[in-house]
């Protein structure tokens, strides 16, 4: 039998070094001999001492020891749990600064990845820097050796749950309550047998989905039900996969469905709580203004929104132009978005399910020339979609980005392949304290 590897001891001893770089994830680069080493919590141009956490070929990764000579954009964090939990990586950077390091890291990538730069950068959108995260999936764990209840993010660079009284991120509503929720979850009789709970809030309720691994007892429920009412808010269950979610007091008159406000169009969007939307409602609304000013939408206009979801772009869109198409993969959010659509008041918007990774050609809305297109997909990109984007013969596309690297693939095939410029590009400060890059870029045709 083939014996394991063992791992290299790593060094003990403190090493002195200069911050050169800092990282896409925000953490502080250095090189020491051959290695390149990504130090957890240091700042560009910062003299300090690090010790090592991990070691391999050619790079290694730390911890910070001692700060000598620290950066002037450095802060002290906020959070007491800052250097415990991996929720958050950016509080000991001044705010201004960490969105000027995610400008940078879109811009290095466009430049590196993409081959282009954007012959305007826009100004970042920005927002509250706390209080901002309305969405968020906590782990729920009971630890025996501390005979304590854990709800909320895993610790730094590891699987186990930090031990948290409040998150300064968060919604207030949950925020603020983690202990209380320690404390109910606790009191359940099925207390070591719920793994997470999922939480969504909109503009005036909040709903939480409970996972659990056992059936709660009519006492539980009942304690879920007196507490959902203290705190107004809606709780689901989750006893097995996402099909499994069902309200736990379908009968409650007083029951609203989550729901977030877009006043500049006139437009309400109703959601459930395990539907995709954006954590940072703020931000969002200010995004939702942007990509419309660069989208330029004319009366006459035909748009294509691709990877719509539940119609965030779609339904304000439709008030500027003469017909938009959405088209998205998931058929419960395009149920969602014709639901909205009705419920607005808007009937120049399609919906249409669609794999957009695979072939769609044979589709009807994909037979079409559009004016102009939006497209937000996911982390992965939109590669499928920029390799045969010219046959949809549209002037102009605004790309909604949660990955600078995706971006500028996509970005690659669009200006070198498509023959689009690269117009404007710039962030968005969806994520505050962490290293998470939203951007939005506009492609106009040469």
């Amino acid at each position: 039998m083939a014996r394991r590897r063992r791992r290299a001891k790593l060094p003990q001893d403190p090493v002195q070094v200069t911050i050169e770089s800092v990282s896409h994830d925000g953490k502080g680069v250095c090189h020491v001999d051959d290695l390149t080493v990504f130090v957890d919590g240091a700042l560009e141009g910062e003299e300090l001492t690090f010790l090592y956490t991990n070691k391999r070929k050619n790079i290694a990764e730390a911890k910070v020891h001692e700060i000598i000579k620290a950066s002037p954009h450095r802060v002290e964090p906020q959070c007491p749990h800052f250097d415990l939990c991996g929720g958050c990586s950016l509080q000991h950077l001044q705010e201004t600064q960490q969105i000027v390091l995610k400008q940078g890291v879109l811009l290095e990538n466009l430049k590196r990845i993409g081959k282009t730069e954007p012959e305007i950068i826009l100004e970042p959108l920005t927002g509250p820097h706390f209080a901002y995260r309305k969405k968020a999936r906590l782990g729920v764990r009971f630890v025996i050796k501390k005979d304590k209840m854990l709800v909320g993010f895993r610790e730094k660079h590891s699987n186990f749950l930090a031990e948290l009284e409040s998150c300064k991120v968060l919604h207030p509503d949950i925020g603020l309550h983690l202990r209380d929720w320690a404390e109910l979850l606790l009191s359940l009789t099925i207390y070591q047998k719920i793994p997470q709970i999922e939480v969504a809030y909109g503009d005036d309720q909040g709903a939480f989905i409970i996972r659990h691994l056992e059936p709660f007892a009519d006492d539980d429920k009942l304690k879920l039900i007196c507490f959902a009412e203290k705190m107004k808010l809606q709780i689901y269950l989750q006893p097995k996969g996402p099909d499994s979610i069902t309200r736990l007091a379908p009968d409650d008159e007083h029951f609203m469905p989550l729901s977030y406000a877009l006043p500049e169009f006139n437009i309400i969007h109703e959601f459930q709580p395990t539907d995709f939307t954006q954590v940072n409602s703020e931000i969002n609304q200010k995004m939702i203004h942007l990509a419309l000013e660069l989208l330029d939408p004319q009366p006459d206009d035909k748009v294509l929104d691709l990877f719509c979801g539940l119609g965030n772009f779609t339904l304000p869109l439709a008030r500027k132009v003469a017909h938009v198409t959405g088209v998205e993969g998931s058929s419960d959010l395009v149920i969602r978005a014709k639901q909205n659509a009705l419920k607005n008041g808007i009937g120049n918007a399609d919906f249409y399910a669609a794999d957009l990774f695979e072939d769609f050609s044979a589709m009807k809305w994909a037979q079409q020339k559009y004016d102009r297109i939006l497209l937000d997909p996911a982390r992965s990109g939109a590669k499928e979609i920029a390799e045969i984007i010219h046959k949809f013969n549209a002037h102009l596309i605004v790309y909604v980005s949660c990955n600078p690297s995706t971006l500028a693939r996509d970005t690659e095939i669009l200006v070198h392949k498509q023959g689009y410029k690269l117009v404007k590009a710039g962030v968005m400060d969806m994520f505050p304290h962490t290293a998470h890059v939203e951007s939005i870029a506009l492609f106009v045709k040469s």
